[in-house]
Parts: structure tokens; C-alpha cells; sequence
């Protein structure tokens, strides 16, 4: 039994408001500038796993993919107040429990030896580890 008051939420479309604050606690304003864009993003995703401390949004996974090959986790977010507390790993393993069957499980995320850290513990690896790269195409306007 656990005293963690922090409930995930599966596959609800979280409040515009609170999805904002989350975003904007970030710093992400490529979605924040348009929250209607940021809305239909969430909402065009194959999963989206809240985290609720109470009534209040404090983490959000959400992932794009064809559910059986590949699954490309989007966004991983969690309010700065409620970092370290083990919200986002306890995120990522929902999402990976759901899909464990996928064969690719793949992100991209800023160079930082804190989320290398992270993300390692949850079990991923560096592409290069797999002799792979990937490419992109940002538009950061």
C-alpha cells in the first residue's frame, strides 16, 4: 500500500487550463503559443497518461505510433514543483506497460547528462548504442 496521492489518468483529454500551466512550467512555447494546436496535438495521440495530485494537473505522457512497430513517446512532462518525486518514471513505465509488445520504443529530448540519467533509468538507451542515429526536421516557428 502506498501514500502517494499522484493518480494516472488513461486516455482523458486533460482541461486546456491546466494542460497550458503544465506546457508553460516547461517552457515549451513552441505548443503554448497556440493551445488550440497544443489541444489537437494531445488529442491526435495514439495514448495520453495523466498524473493528478488531487485536482490538480502535475505530469502528462503522451505518445504517436502505430501501436504495434513503433511508438514514439511525444511529450514527457512534470511540473518543476513535483519533480524528483518519481512522477515521470512512474509515467514511462505505464506507457511502456501498455505497449510492451512494440517493437521500437523511441524519443527525442534535449543533451543533458539529467535526462540521459533519467532515461537510462527507465530502461532506454541511446540509439547510437544500437548502431543507429536519427534525423529530424524542426520547425521552431
Amino acid at each position: 500500500m502506498t501514500n502517494d496521492p499522484i493518480q494516472l489518468i488513461h486516455d482523458t483529454l486533460p482541461p486546456l487550463d491546466q494542460t497550458l500551466r503544465l506546457y508553460q512550467d516547461a517552457d515549451w512555447r513552441a505548443y503554448t503559443r497556440d493551445p488550440e494546436y497544443l489541444m489537437r496535438a494531445i488529442a491526435g495521440s495514439r495514448t495520453v497518461i495523466t498524473a493528478w495530485d488531487g485536482d490538480e494537473l502535475v505530469g502528462l505522457i503522451r505518445a504517436v505510433g502505430d501501436g504495434i512497430s513503433i511508438l514514439y513517446v511525444q511529450d514527457l512532462l512534470v511540473l518543476r514543483s513535483h519533480q524528483r518525486r518519481g512522477i515521470g518514471t512512474r509515467l514511462m513505465h505505464a506507457l511502456f506497460d501498455q505497449y510492451e509488445e512494440v517493437r521500437q520504443k523511441v524519443l527525442s529530448t534535449d543533451v543533458s547528462s539529467t535526462t540521459d540519467a533519467f532515461y537510462r533509468s527507465c530502461g532506454m538507451q541511446p540509439l547510437a548504442d544500437y548502431g543507429s542515429t536519427s534525423y529530424g526536421i524542426f520547425r521552431f516557428a
